[in-house]
């Protein structure tokens, strides 16, 4: 398009001015394109004549060093000012420049391309040669590929911004989409870009071929994905009389066999055969159809579990396999039945599913259906389950209840039809149910009715709540009556493992068992001490043990003879010590009759033959009772302790007290000293 006319002394350009012209259209032209002029003109002289074509406009190059010279006037070219050949000599130079035009061009702006879903990802789709675009400015084109169709991005993109060659990017789903349709544009500027952008656009329609991907399903199947691609089957279920053979096709359960090529459109031929399981040869099945027959009789109750595959005609690496579980049973001849052709219920609106439907005009009984069987002594079949048939607002439980499954919302009456089936032989019975849906009316207590999980509920509640008493009930008795309880129990225990302990052992030629004690009293530092005496003749100590007693230590306390042979466990109890009948043990006479009953004398009146027990208790003159019962149980304790430990030495004891002791006595003190204890002692040995 460019032209180029040489003219003397200057270079002038050709620039747009309203309207566009094609390619092939000259902007101006001139009669002489090598113009000369006399030296000397006068300015206005005209060189030349300029052609200008519409929607152009001439000017000159103000950058020429010899745009002084000349001016442009309407289409004529003039001398501004006189030039001298002498002196002057000019170039002229008209360049004209490429304005962006045109817009680009495809060679196609509507194809369509028919591709095989079984494609290979990164295939060429659409060939460059068919989609590039031309441009009469000989811009470089820029593409960008968009998709129509709503679901189907990201399957088909171009190679680069630059080349237009369409390819499959992601591999295809006939079940998911068969068509799509494309749209590429060509623009002679980069997308985003500020300048004047010409565009051109060309439309791809793509219909997908469906190919022979898939292998037979086994119909009826469940999908275990969401694109749909696989679809397992359940497995197939039928029941045989033990030493019958069935001439007729065997009854199954979801349904007969039967499968399906899933490429639909392809629909390959499809044959059956048994490739496991069939011991005997007793079933057979047909290659076309799929329907399981009985070459002989079963003769064994055990099951069949038949293996049976489906293949396609024209490629048998595409085949699936079922699994056929034929159940051996005896012969049943009398289906289920019901004994009542039609049964009326009754139920309210607005219940909650699972909610009871009542008998007609007994609002406190729910109702059951129930299905008797002849083959069965009593007519109850244990096999039988029921379901309702022609409808979804009801269910029936395995005993037959009646059921909502739904929230009823609106009054009316409806029939259902139930259904007895018995589980082992596949035989059915129905009735009619007529159902009366009424408003709901209130509820009042008597009309309440309890379910058996809120009884249930009920009871474990009470359950708790008894435990929880006879929790608090144990620990008011134990709180209240443990330690007599504790007590009463040890004393048992000690008796029985004492066995009546009488310290039979002890004989007069061994030696005493001799306690020593030293006991530091309270404030007051008085000290008494607790005597037992056994009941044993004083005055058989041998002579040995008087010099041993004579031979304790002069500063010591004064002593008391102990003799005790009372049980271990014949300790008193602190509480009820207190709650017996108070009797003065402080006496100046002996009681030798009333047993059971202890007294304080002086010792001297102690005949020592008679065998009587004397004990002198420990206690403060007007306080600490409490504590001195306590003092006097640990005594008992210990001193039982020492018999326990030598069984030669049981039943003499001496303790000491210190110099000068005093023992309460009715009306004042009697103080003893340590030389009269002594000497009383001497003189009963």
């Amino acid at each position: 398009m460019a032209v180029s006319h040489w003219l003397i002394g200057f270079v002038l350009f050709l620039l747009p001015f309203v309207m566009r012209v094609s390619a092939q259209q000259q902007g101006c032209s001139v009669a002489n394109d090598r113009p000369s002029v006399d030296e000397n003109n006068p300015p206005g002289y005209v060189v030349t004549t300029i052609h200008v074509e519409p929607g152009f406009t001439v000017t000159i190059d103000p950058t020429s060093p010899d745009a002084s010279f000349f001016t442009i006037q309407g289409s004529e070219l003039q001398l501004s000012r006189s030039v001298d050949y002498e002196s002057d000599s000019l170039e002229i130079i008209v360049t004209i420049v490429n304005l962006n035009d045109n817009s680009p061009v495809f060679k196609q702006t509507n194809l369509t391309e028919v591709v095989p879903e079984d494609t290979k990802v990164n295939a060429t789709i659409v060939p460059l040669e068919d989609l590039s675009a031309s441009d009469g400015d000989l811009d470089t084109i820029f593409y960008e590929l968009t998709t129509v169709v709503p679901g189907t991005d990201g399957y088909f993109a171009i190679k680069g911004v630059n080349n237009p060659e369409i390819y499959l990017q992601k591999a295809l789903d006939y079940d998911k989409f068969n068509f799509t349709m494309l749209v590429l544009y060509a623009r002679d500027r980069a997308v985003g870009s500020s300048d004047i952008t010409n565009t051109a656009t060309a439309t791809i329609n793509i219909f997908i071929e469906q190919s022979d991907t898939k292998p037979p399903w086994f119909l009826p199947c469940t999908f275990i994905d969401t694109d749909k691609r696989i679809c397992i089957s359940s497995p197939y279920t039928g029941r045989v009389n033990i030493s019958e053979m069935s001439t007729e096709p065997l009854k199954l359960e979801p349904g007969p066999i039967y499968a399906i090529d899933p490429d639909y459109t392809l629909n390959e031929k499809i044959v059956y055969s048994i490739v496991g399981g069939n011991t005997d040869n007793v079933f057979s099945v047909n290659a076309d159809t799929g329907n399981l027959t009985m070459n002989k009789a079963a003769t064994a109750p055990d099951s069949y579990l038949l293996q049976v595959m489906a293949t396609q005609v024209n490629n048998i690496q595409k085949y699936s396999i079922a699994t056929v579980e034929i159940k051996v049973i005896n012969k049943s001849e009398y289906p289920p039945y019901f004994e009542s052709r039609i049964y009326y219920g009754t139920v309210s609106v607005g219940l909650a599913p699972r909610s009871f439907v009542f008998q007609a005009g007994d609002p406190s009984s729910p109702l059951m259906i129930t299905a008797m069987d002849e083959d069965f002594p009593d007519k109850i079949n244990p096999n039988i389950e029921y379901y309702i048939k022609n409808s979804t607002d009801f269910i029936a439980t395995k005993d037959g209840l009646i059921l909502t499954n739904v929230m009823l919302q609106s009054p009316g009456t409806v029939t259902i039809e139930a259904v007895a089936k018995d589980t082992v032989s596949l035989q059915e019975g129905s009735t009619v149910i007529v159902v009366e849906v009424v408003l709901a009316t209130a509820v009042t207590i008597s009309d309440k009715r309890y379910t058996a999980q809120d009884m249930a509920l009920l009871g474990g509640i009470l359950a708790a709540l008894l435990l929880i008493a006879f929790v608090f009930l144990g620990l008011m008795i134990f709180k209240w009556y443990g330690k007599p309880v504790k007590y009463l129990i040890g004393k048992k225990f000690s008796k029985e493992v004492s066995g009546d302990y009488q310290n039979q052992s002890y004989q007069q030629e061994e030696p005493p068992y001799v306690n020593i004690r030293q006991h530091e009293m309270s404030q007051d530092s008085s000290v008494q001490s607790m005597v037992h005496v056994l009941e044993q003749p004083v005055h058989s100590l041998p002579s040995s043990h008087v010099e041993e007693i004579n031979s304790l230590p002069k500063a010591s306390t004064a002593s008391t003879i102990i003799f005790d042979q009372e049980e271990k466990g014949e300790e008193v109890e602190e509480e009820t010590e207190h709650e017996k009948e108070v009797k003065s043990i402080l006496r100046t006479d002996r009681r030798v009759a009333d047993d059971g009953y202890k007294a304080v004398w002086f010792k001297t009146d102690v005949d020592p033959d008679a065998g009587e027990r004397v004990e002198v208790i420990e206690e403060n003159a007007a306080d600490g009772d409490d504590d001195n019962d306590q003092d006097v149980e640990k005594n008992e304790k210990e001193e039982d302790d020492d018999y326990d430990n030598d069984s030669h030495h049981r039943g003499l004891g001496v303790s000491f007290a210190p110099e000068s002791s005093s023992l309460p006595v009715a009306g004042g003190t009697v103080n003893r000293s340590h030389t009269d204890a002594m000497a009383e002692d001497d003189s009963d040995l």
